[in-house]
């Protein structure tokens, strides 16, 4: 399972910079001015062969008390309990600050492995500038430069070092066909916990629980029809009440967890709330990892016609890129409408495992190329002369020929809906790649 590692500090001291830098994305928005992030921000890195999650946070005052910034204070404190380690980011130029000091004391308390950065170093003399972060508390200070590059190698090194993560054993073969690995993802009280209990029989997960407390979604072996699944819940619901108001009840960590680790993933939504920004976010992620997917709406006995109509044209706007996948509407607590989305689930594992052969995808791609061919690129056409399956898990269909650096993603789509069609690829995305071959008197004289 993917560690994370959650970026804190305060307000202008270059995190999203560094979060871009190690994600090598421009994801999180980056601007000379103070308190621009507010929500965490989730990314997927890589360093060496390790793969891990980096969260970027917003200005960090542990002692606010009202307004924004205990909003924001909140977002850092969830997204420090969902990590395994800290990189404490402070600004090299502007030396120490009374706000360090309180974040220091808090991380110290956590007890979490915790990397001091000193950002913005670049031109620095190593030294003197740098001895009056010792005060923190929190052991040796590494300077970088998000904006130049400089020391993240060092940097990552020192963080994914610090966490001594075990070496992953290879898993014996002994011939035995292994589960279906299926996550149940979902909002805060969407019932995913209730739909797991009303499939096992009985009252298996707790609803209310603290969050923090576990990290790991909560892995359940299950036979059903004589296939052997493992169902992965991502409840981490808190209890009713006042109890730890500064940390969430929906940890983001463990559903990004629990989707790479799975074959399924059946995204569950709530019909009396319609489709959220969240609900776009997971499915988006989803989507992302290249899972089988299935969709099922539940509370659907709780809405009525006009809010029935409402939510499947919600669901065909906002989640228009998950129109491979199956829909289902379910009641979990009434058990209704949860048969057929057993068989979306297998449909969709077969779908994502199939077995494509090269002479019927390289057929299916002249007969689409003969019925509409690509859009010429100024002097070009591009090509296309065979195909074959490049990965499974999701499929993935790699094309060959010339000029297709210029094949559209409208053509690409159009050549997506025929190999669905062909090898019944429902509930699974569909990758295709193209592959220019290479002009062999491109150097000659």
């Amino acid at each position: 399972m993917k560690p994370v590692i959650a970026l804190v500090g305060r307000p202008n001291v270059g995190k999203s910079t560094l979060f871009n830098r190690i994600t090598k994305t421009r994801d999180a928005i980056v601007a000379d001015y103070a308190g621009l992030t507010r929500d965490r921000h989730y990314g997927n890195a890589k360093h060496g062969k390790q793969e891990f999650i980096v969260i970027d946070t917003g200005g960090f005052e542990p002692t606010a008390d009202s307004g924004i910034f205990k909003e924001m204070a909140k977002q850092t404190r969830q997204a420090v309990a969902e990590s395994d380690a800290v990189i404490f980011v402070v600004d090299a130029r502007q030396g120490i600050s009374a706000q360090d000091h309180d974040i220091a004391n808090y991380l110290r308390r956590l007890g979490k492995p915790c990397l001091l950065v000193a950002n913005k170093a670049e031109g620095m003399q190593e030294g003197h500038r740098l001895v009056e972060f010792f005060e923190l508390g929190l052991g040796e200070v590494m300077p970088v430069s998000a904006a130049h590059g400089q020391g993240i190698r060092s940097m990552l090194d020192g963080s994914l070092g610090a966490l001594a993560l075990p070496e992953e054993e290879d898993e014996e073969d002994d011939g035995s066909p292994k589960p279906l690995k299926l996550a149940v993802v979902g909002r805060p009280n969407v019932g995913k916990s209730t739909l797991i209990n009303t499939w096992l029989g009985e009252e298996r997960l707790v609803a209310f629980d603290l969050p923090g407390t576990t990290r790991d979604a909560i892995h359940i072996p299950f036979e059903r029809e004589g296939q052997q699944f493992e169902l992965i819940d991502t409840a981490g619901l808190r209890r009713k009440g006042k109890v730890f108001e500064a940390i969430e009840k929906f940890s983001v960590v463990k559903t990004l967890q629990a989707i790479e680790s799975s074959n399924v993933a059946l995204l569950l939504l709530d019909a009396t709330q319609g489709v959220t920004d969240q609900d776009a976010h997971i499915a988006g992620y989803i989507l992302e990892t290249g899972r089988a997917v299935v969709l099922a709406v539940n509370k659907w006995d709780a809405v009525d016609a006009y809010q029935r109509e409402l939510l499947e044209r919600s669901i065909e706007s906002r989640l228009a890129f998950l129109k491979f996948a199956k829909l289902h509407h379910i009641s979990a607590q009434k058990r209704q409408g949860l048969g057929p989305v057993w068989k979306s689930i297998a449909q969709a594992h077969k779908a994502a495992m199939c077995k494509m052969s090269t002479p019927i995808l390289t057929r299916l791609l002249l007969e689409a190329v003969q019925f509409q061919s690509p859009k010429r690129a100024g002097m070009f056409r591009p090509k296309l002369r065979y195909a074959h399956q490049g990965g499974m898990n999701p499929p993935v269909v790699v094309v060959h020929g010339n000029s297709l650096e210029h094949v559209t993603d409208a053509y690409k789509r159009f050549l997506e809906g025929r190999f669905r069609k062909a090898f019944s690829l429902e509930g699974t995305p569909l990758r295709i790649e193209m592959k220019s071959s290479s002009n062999p008197y491109v150097d000659k004289d």
